[in-house]
């Protein structure tokens, strides 16, 4: 596959193109909810300027269902927090897949600088044993 890499090397590799996967799909659902949530918001801007006897209609599969005024600004507001929480639960998982890709990428690095370098290649500077500042 890779050639002459180490194994160690190549494990690291495909965990980055595992983590790039990810990260493209943790981007496109974070997309599609923050699209959904502008359009939430969207729809109860305009609610607030209909007039609350006006006749309403939710859309429910393929159907248009009559519906009361403050039904659907309750379940215009619950879309919305529920929509929040989601954007904000794919923004934590996206730094954190970024988080551990540069991580990833990182350990490569030392990997490949150090193939050949002997027992103390990966570790680079600051490891064990490098000294530094007095212990604890």
């Amino acid at each position: 596959m890779q050639g002459n890499l180490p194994p160690e090397a190549e494990e690291k590799i495909e965990e980055l193109q595992d983590l790039q996967e990810t990260a493209q799909q943790v981007a496109v659902q974070k997309q599609q909810a923050e699209t959904t949530l502008n359009e939430t918001e969207t729809a109860l801007e305009q609610l607030e300027e209909i007039d609350e006897d006006t006749g309403m209609y939710q859309e429910v599969g393929e159907l248009l269902v009559e519906t009361e005024y403050d039904e659907a600004a309750t379940e215009l507001e619950d879309k919305k927090d529920s929509l929040e929480v989601r954007v904000e639960t794919l923004d934590k998982q996206e730094s954190r897949v970024e988080e551990k890709f540069e991580e990833l990428q990182q350990e490569l690095q030392q990997l490949l600088s150090g193939a050949g370098g002997g027992p103390q290649g990966p570790q680079g500077p600051g490891g064990p044993g490098m000294g530094g500042p007095g212990g604890d």
